[in-house]
């Protein structure tokens, strides 16, 4: 006969979850591990269906009725919080029974729950070593996470400085071309405005380039500041830029856009201890002008205004207009052709 402490000995070692029963049900010994769930509770002396409660078979709710399902599967919870989820299998004894329990697939919250270690296990439970692969698993899946985000974050900011040009910090063609499409396709009306800076030329070849580069990020940032944020401002040359207003329809107000432009791009600017000295031609065009609404189209008929403008003498803002389209284009204007215009001349 085997002495009851050298049992509880042995399933201590073996079955770490165990549980010893007599006959009414009390609990006579109990697991290491299983006493871990309830620290501040000794399960000795209690009885067993008071401290837990069976969910499947859910008839058992006697001694009777768990010697009855010796043998088969067994799935439990403690009655009270936290209520982590069990399975166990019961053999009867000639004093009572003896059930082994597991966590099943709720280890991972029991584990986080009651700070269990490989202590807590018998040597030859495989529970330590799958806990080692989710933990693997779940270190590898956070730093895939981690290298997307890595890789998502390049990604856009190399989309974002393909759209991008370097000096001034505007849109670029590429990205102007993209939001024109766009905006053609769609049903919103907008307009388009294409400014030529008069006297660049004379900038760079007078002072340097590095004037000439201050220069363009001045009156880049006029434009920003002139526009809404919802427009869009690209650079698509050396000192040409294109800007597209969404939801614009009305001349007077694309007019009054575009003279606050030449006004304040006619302001001179510092650069070290010598002054630059520009203007601004603009054509427009809104887009209900072009029947289809095709972006070369309305480019073209922009660049129609913007020539027409530089006919006039320059620092002037052209709408475009049918009759435009039966004047040749002119021939490209150095800055010699015409001198810069006084401050508030434009028309």
């Amino acid at each position: 006969m085997i002495a009851q402490d050298q049992l509880a000995g042995w399933l201590t070692t073996l079955c770490p979850m165990h549980v010893m029963l007599d006959k009414t049900g009390h609990i006579t010994g109990a697991g290491p591990t299983l006493q871990k769930l309830r620290p501040d509770r000794p399960m000795v002396g209690k009885r067993f269906l008071e401290l837990f409660e069976l969910t499947r078979p859910r008839a058992v709710t006697n001694m009777t009725g768990l010697l009855a399902h010796a043998d088969a599967k067994l799935h439990l919870q403690p009655r009270d919080e936290p209520r982590t989820a069990l399975k166990g299998v019961a053999i009867a004894t000639g004093q009572g029974a003896i059930l082994n329990l597991s966590f099943g697939i709720s280890v991972l919250d029991a584990v986080r729950d009651y700070a269990l270690t490989s202590a807590d296990f018998a040597a030859t439970d495989l529970t330590i070593e799958l806990l080692y692969l989710v933990e693997a698993k779940s270190a590898a899946m956070e730093a895939s996470r981690k290298l997307n985000q890595r890789l998502q974050g390049a990604k856009i900011a190399a989309e974002e400085q393909a759209f991008t040009d370097t000096l001034t910090g505007l849109k670029n063609r590429r990205a102007m071309e993209h939001v024109l499409s766009r905006m053609a396709a769609g049903p919103e009306a907008f307009a388009l405005m294409n400014l030529d800076l008069d006297f660049f030329k004379a900038v760079n070849d007078r002072l340097g380039h590095a004037a000439g580069d201050h220069v363009l990020q001045v009156a880049a940032r006029i434009m920003v500041e002139e526009t809404r944020d919802q427009d869009m401002v690209a650079r698509v040359g050396g000192d040409e830029f294109v800007l597209l207003f969404e939801g614009l329809r009305d001349k007077s107000r694309l007019d009054g856009i575009a003279r606050r432009l030449i006004t304040r791009l006619q302001e001179p600017v510092p650069f070290e201890d010598q002054v630059c000295t520009i203007s601004a031609s603009i054509g427009s065009v809104l887009s209900g002008q072009s029947f289809v609404r095709d972006p070369a189209d309305l480019l073209h008929k922009a660049d129609l205004a913007l020539y027409a403008s530089k006919r006039a003498g320059r620092g002037r803002h052209t709408c475009f207009d049918e009759a435009l389209s039966n004047v040749s284009e002119p021939p490209q204007f150095s800055d010699a052709t015409i001198g810069p215009l006084p401050r508030g001349s434009a028309a």
